[in-house]
């Protein structure tokens, strides 16, 4: 799920900046100081902005940023990827403009508002114990609001799918869900 108080605990200073102070100051750096209370809105105007070497240096940052601080345990493969143009490009500026557009939802709790249509269909939540992307209070409402869906805490795993537990996990309800 999306919203906004997500959004602002990682992206905004005071939530996820305090676990991850070194590569908070990196994802920083290339916005000015007076642009720093909206992160998202001043990365997405130098992502989506003409200066293309602007563009690439935000870009890097904000990838830089998530791959540090997406895995419990922080993968320098994953993190390496972020120094690579086309990659960190597409990467920061799918996820900024996403973002910056409430992920095309017309509420903040647009799911959990709507959760009868689709409280029928057959799902698996799994959250990352850990996960500070996307904390677990996301998850726990909507396994709340949507009891008739599996849910299961990844006790060792944050927020990336490529995480071992969380990879099987997803798997297995995969195979649970072939045949429907």
């Amino acid at each position: 799920m999306l919203r906004k108080s997500e959004l602002t605990w990682f992206y905004e200073q005071g939530g996820a900046s305090n676990i991850f102070p070194d590569a908070w100051d990196e994802y920083l750096k290339p916005i000015p100081e007076e642009e720093r209370h909206n992160m998202i809105e001043a990365y997405h105007k130098r992502l989506t902005g003409s200066d293309e070497e602007e563009r690439i240096r935000c870009a890097k940052a904000w990838s830089t940023w998530e791959c540090s601080t997406s895995k419990l345990y922080v993968d320098p493969v994953e993190v390496a990827k972020a120094s690579e143009d086309i990659w960190a490009l597409a990467f920061a500026r799918i996820e900024c403009h996403y973002f910056f557009n409430k992920g095309f939802f017309k509420t903040d709790a647009h799911i959990l508002e709507n959760i009868d249509k689709i409280r029928h269909i057959p799902a698996t939540i799994v959250q990352g114990r850990y996960d500070v992307v996307c904390p677990a209070t996301s998850a726990w409402d909507l396994h709340k609001a949507w009891p008739e869906a599996q849910f299961e805490f990844m006790a060792d795993a944050g927020h990336s799918a490529k995480e071992l537990a969380t990879t099987a996990r997803l798997v297995k309800a995969a195979d649970e869900y072939k045949t429907l």
